[in-house]
């Protein structure tokens, strides 16, 4: 486990992403930075409602890279619930992009779902029958105890288009499969590259263009989030100040926080 993290990590994800992940659609989580964590990671959506342009793109980005293992009938969920708790998985290791898509071991779709830095490898999803609704946090926090002993009762096992077992070099140690853990195995081979046809790459640059769009989003509302902070710590310190001057005028020491 990272640093702070106890045994009921949770992970907010904006929708589509955070029901194909435990619909087990999506098997790899893409992140900026490595997953802290090995075992199971309860996934929670956010309070943002997804764009229909959005789940279309995502939609239709799986639907274009499980096309390349044979499946065309993928059974997406029904809607794409958010501020709810909806269910967890299992992360059993993480690579870098650049061996995910060299990685000859796991089906030529998985490898195709490397997108970014560093990719999570997810297994055994389960739903929850009725997710919770709850508020969610910034990286990886820990479920409130009576959240999390609920939501053990309500897990349902998710029946996967394409079940997939990820390789760890050493069973004996979950921490494993991590960034670099693959680099010598794959220079040692030459690995074949993945036809992409042109609905292919036009999926995968929509998968981008919708990621990359939420980036963008997600930025400008934390920086508006900040200027607030700033601008309501500027006005409480400006009351504070005043008050404190008034306190001192009247004989009274000022009062302290």
């Amino acid at each position: 486990m990272g640093e702070g993290i106890d045994k009921n990590p949770c992970l907010t994800m904006h929708q589509p992403w955070a029901s194909l992940l435990v619909y087990g659609i999506k098997r790899i989580e893409g992140r900026s930075w490595p997953a802290p964590i090995r075992g199971r990671l309860w996934i929670h959506a956010a309070g943002k409602v997804p764009e229909p342009e959005t789940i279309k793109a995502m939609e239709d980005f799986y639907r274009a890279i499980y096309a390349v293992n044979g499946i065309t009938d993928l059974k997406f969920p029904e809607s794409y619930p958010v501020s709810q708790l909806l269910g967890c998985v299992d992360v059993v290791g993480c690579v870098k992009c650049q061996e995910l898509v060299c990685w000859d071991e796991i089906p030529e779709g998985v490898r195709l779902e490397g997108l970014t830095n560093f990719c999570w490898l997810c297994e055994h999803p389960q739903r929850l029958v009725v997710p919770f609704e709850m508020r969610g946090y910034q990286r990886i926090y820990n479920l409130e105890k009576k959240i999390h002993e609920a939501a053990v009762r309500g897990l349902r096992p998710v029946e996967c288009p394409l079940p997939v077992k990820f390789p760890l070099p050493n069973p004996q140690d979950s921490f494993s499969l991590k960034p670099g853990s693959l680099v010598c195995q794959l220079s040692s081979k030459r690995t074949s590259e993945i036809d992409k046809t042109p609905t292919l790459n036009a999926a995968i640059a929509g998968a981008r263009a919708a990621a990359t769009q939420y980036s963008k989003k997600d930025s400008n509302y934390r920086i508006a989030l900040m200027k607030k902070d700033v601008n309501d710590l500027a006005q409480t310190s400006n009351s504070k100040d005043k008050s404190e001057t008034a306190d001192v005028s009247l004989g009274r020491p000022p009062q302290m926080d």
